[in-house]
């Protein structure tokens, strides 16, 4: 098969089905092997996605507001920046960016190939930024480091965002089975509210600025984004960074708008989603049952 014919599989609308498709179709292997051979640039990032978004949730038919207001975004979008430094690497690899990485979970699949063969990517290296605000996770992180020293880097107590800067985060101590998946920067979340309202403090990192830091266009670059509504937020600033083409797949979670702290719209979200489709990076439906 070609490459073309790798790039414009159908997910349906299962991730599960996603990931058995880049994990026993030979052709999938074709992509990393061509990318660590430099013989693909912007052909992994097609002009045309033919992946499956991830469906928006009306927050109107699916949540009750807890709170007539929302706290303000803590800072501005900043999409481009002079002062930020190009990644002076020139070996490729792949690079796994976990935007609510929780005890590491989601790593874990990433090692256990559920993502992708990691045999198969640019170099045969591979890279990992771990992004969690919740301290709960302060520990099992620092032990991921310590493992793998060289390769994994844990950015904890904050929280992935479009901006820098320090602001509140909400807990969720409620959900226990699913591993406090409700802690947000949104004091509006069910979850929160269930928790009491429970808050610390974080720092924020901007998304734009790893991505233009720490990523170059031969790597294989994959998002996983489960920030329980900042998602509204940092999408349509994404939309606009430059950096945004550095992306290969984004998986990301979607929950309910009114969770955004700038008043995204929906019209504005699914601009933003489909300039990022239209830029080659593939957003295909995903939906973590426990992060």
């Amino acid at each position: 098969s070609s490459l073309a014919q790798v790039l414009n599989v159908d997910l349906r609308h299962s991730l599960a089905l996603e990931r058995a498709l880049f994990r026993d179709m030979a052709p999938v292997k074709s992509i990393f092997a061509l990318l660590a051979l430099g013989q693909v640039s912007t052909a992994v990032k097609p002009t045309t996605n033919k992946f499956l978004g991830a469906q928006h949730i009306n927050a109107t038919n699916t949540m009750v507001e807890v709170a007539k207001t929302q706290a303000a975004a803590p800072c501005q979008c900043e999409a481009n920046s002079p002062s930020w430094v190009p990644a002076a690497r020139t070996v490729p690899k792949c690079i796994f960016i976990d935007l609510g990485a929780a005890d590491g979970n989601s790593f874990n699949s990433f090692l256990a190939n559920s993502f992708g063969p990691l045999a198969n990517c640019p170099s045969g290296k591979w890279e990992a930024y771990l992004v969690e605000a919740n301290p709960r996770f302060v520990q099992p992180l620092a032990q991921l480091t310590t493992k793998y020293p060289a390769d994994v880097h844990v950015m904890a107590t904050t929280a992935a965002f479009d901006c820098e800067g320090k602001t509140s985060f909400y807990l969720d101590t409620t959900s226990v089975q699913h591993n406090f998946w409700g802690s947000s920067l949104s004091s509006t979340h069910p979850d929160v509210q269930k928790s009491g309202m429970q808050k610390v403090n974080v720092q924020l990192m901007n998304l734009n600025r790893l991505l233009k830091e720490k990523t170059i266009a031969g790597d294989w670059v994959m998002v996983k984004m489960d920030i329980e509504g900042a998602e509204w937020d940092v999408l349509p600033c994404l939309a606009m960074a430059d950096s945004a083409s550095l992306i290969d797949r984004l998986y990301m979670e979607v929950h309910p708008g009114s969770l955004s702290m700038r008043g995204t719209k929906d019209s504005e979200f699914q601009a933003a989603k489909e300039a990022l489709k239209k830029r080659g990076v593939d957003i295909p439906d995903y939906f973590s049952d426990t992060l």
